[in-house]
């Protein structure tokens, strides 16, 4: 299943803002809406320039089409963007990215993440067989692909420059054996280079500031109960992806998040410590459908769910969590629409609200 389109697809009725949203126990403070109007907001983080950077889908365009995960089209269009937000202002500082969306324009995929490692870094999802870059235009070949830039006063002018082709890679090498299928997706700053994860390849992999591209984790497929729906014997197990999405950094080595495959079983998605050179560890469990996780400066970490109920439920909504080891994971934001980032700064969560929304999406911020 690929990340987010299939969500969007089968629940396009559901993408208008929530005004449900609650804080956990002890938590009165409401939110805050830094800005609006955004086309599939995903990743995020702040530039040495101290404005916030925002990774658009974009809202896809008049095509080429072509059948998507849940039947009907997905189309093509450059109007994938990387956003800055500063003392207010909304500025798209990079236009004209490639976008895959559903006519409407929701559940794209383009831009993915930002981070910074002196200069800027941006991710491009695909969500498919690399092969499939071959039946689009020129700019359709900027998906799937880390890029790099250089922001705010560093350069007159934002301009990308192709680091390393992370689809290109999983096409060569496919590490954890399945189906080729690419969609490189949150992006950190490490030792030595970058670390990226691909959910729809299962794998972490490492870049080098040359480009040079490396496996440091894979993520094999696990087993659960098949719905109802499905019409199977009872008792019957079917394999589900691991789907690795939000990557963060912290003492020595990376942490990774998993939305989990088909059927999105709830409570399947994991937490896991990713030192190279070592086999992945799970750190915490009982999760669903993660789409991103965050340290903050005290070395407490966040985890953003898209969808808290899994995204086969009737009303699916996404879930901010303080992960306390050894204790059950504490709700700091409830009622949110598949949100689609987070980052942290100054004691504040920013989250990228309704990440699959073409004109609706947002940023909020609460106080940790």
């Amino acid at each position: 299943m690929r990340v987010l389109t299939a969500a969007a697809a089968a629940l396009a009725a559901m993408l208008a803002p929530t005004a449900a949203l609650a804080h956990g126990p002890g938590r009165p403070e409401a939110l805050t809406v830094v800005a609006q109007h955004l086309n599939n907001p995903r990743g995020l983080a702040f530039g040495p320039d101290g404005a916030l950077y925002v990774a658009e889908a974009g809202k896809g365009g008049s095509g080429p089409c072509f059948p998507g995960p849940e039947g009907g089209d997905s189309c093509f269009g450059t109007t994938g963007s990387l956003a800055r937000i500063k003392n207010g202002q909304v500025a798209r500082v990079l236009t004209g990215l490639p976008s895959l969306a559903d006519p409407d324009g929701s559940g794209a995929i383009g831009p993915s993440d930002v981070t910074f490692f002196g200069i800027g870094f941006l991710t491009t999802g695909l969500g498919a067989n690399p092969d499939l870059r071959n039946q689009l235009p020129a700019a359709g070949k900027k998906l799937g692909s880390l890029y790099s830039f250089l922001p705010g006063s560093l350069a007159p002018k934002f301009t990308l420059r192709k680091v390393a082709d992370i689809s290109a890679y999983e096409k060569a090498h496919n590490p954890d054996g399945g189906e080729t299928d690419s969609n490189p997706q949150s992006v950190v700053p490490g030792p030595g280079g970058l670390a990226v994860a691909d959910a729809g390849g299962n794998t972490l992999l490492g870049v080098t500031p040359k480009g040079g591209i490396s496996t440091l984790a894979v993520f094999p497929d696990k087993l659960t109960p098949a719905p109802p729906f499905l019409g199977l014997p009872p008792g019957t197990k079917i394999p589900y992806q691991a789907v690795p999405t939000g990557v963060a950094y912290h003492a020595g080595a990376y942490y990774l998040g998993q939305l989990t495959g088909f059927p999105f079983p709830k409570g399947a998605a994991k937490i896991y410590r990713v030192v190279p050179g070592h086999a992945p560890t799970v750190v915490a469990g009982g999760f669903t459908n993660l789409i991103d996780i965050a340290f903050d400066a005290h070395g407490t970490l966040y985890a953003l769910e898209i969808a808290a109920d899994s995204l086969l439920s009737d009303a699916p909504s996404g879930t901010l969590l303080k992960v306390v080891p050894g204790h059950a994971p504490v709700t700091v934001v409830s009622g949110l629409t598949f949100p689609g980032g987070l980052t942290i700064k100054d004691g504040y969560a920013y989250i990228s609200d309704c990440g699959v929304c073409a004109g609706g999406g947002r940023i909020l911020r609460t106080h940790l």
